[in-house]
């Protein structure tokens, strides 16, 4: 039985970048900052629970898309989005961080998010807030990571988020009022995605990852 944790705690810094009707549809392609900060407990060499918050603006512009039809429609938007995540961090490697050897692991993690936004519409071709909502998102993410120098955890990944809504660049607004506004494929949620650096500092008595 575990009968002490080690703890993590540190930021996240990259970009981030949206997928759905407007603009481009490559799922990695940073163009906006982001910024966010991330605890882990690590419960054993091989996995984490983990929670965080990141924030970012997205961004989609037409006149970046390869089909056709959007760059002649030009539509363009911004949003901000506030994010708190919480799921579990799977290492493919033992990454016990008591070791005094280099460690180093690729990693996957997926839970459940939170993301707060702006709900937008279109009118006359401009994109126009309608109000601030809430939805849920599956983030799936893959990285690396390594300890980079004593108590100093340095990793990269990148992560794509399933949202549960498809108005975060106003193609298909929840108020349903604007119902007639729709456009572009409305069967299709909304897609962000953060991609950047993890730098983590690491505290707690050392674990006893062992049965009694």
């Amino acid at each position: 039985m575990v009968q002490s944790q080690i703890h993590e705690v540190g930021v996240f810094l990259g970009g981030s970048n949206y997928i759905g009707d407007i603009g481009k549809t490559t799922y990695i392609a940073p163009n906006e900052g982001a910024f966010g900060i991330l605890y882990r407990w690590n419960r054993s060499p091989r996995h984490s629970w983990r929670i965080s918050y990141t924030q970012s603006k997205i961004t989609g512009n037409d006149k970046d898309a390869a089909a056709p039809s959007r760059q002649l429609r030009d539509y363009n938007f911004e949003n901000s989005i506030k994010e708190v995540s919480l799921g579990l961090e799977f290492d493919f490697f033992d990454f016990n961080l008591h070791d005094s050897k280099t460690k180093f692991t690729p990693y996957i993690y997926s839970g459940l998010s939170y993301v707060r936004y702006e709900g937008l519409y279109f009118i006359n071709d401009y994109p126009k807030i309608d109000d601030k909502y809430g939805t849920l998102a599956i983030p799936m993410t893959i990285g690396i990571k390594t300890k980079f120098i004593n108590h100093i955890i340095l990793g990269f990944e990148a992560g794509a988020r399933y949202s549960f809504k498809d108005d975060f660049d106003g193609s298909n607004p929840s108020n349903k009022k604007l119902e007639s506004l729709k456009f572009g494929n409305i069967n299709s949620k909304d897609w962000y995605a953060f991609t950047g650096f993890t730098i983590t500092y690491t505290f707690g008595n050392k674990p006893c990852y062992c049965a009694d």
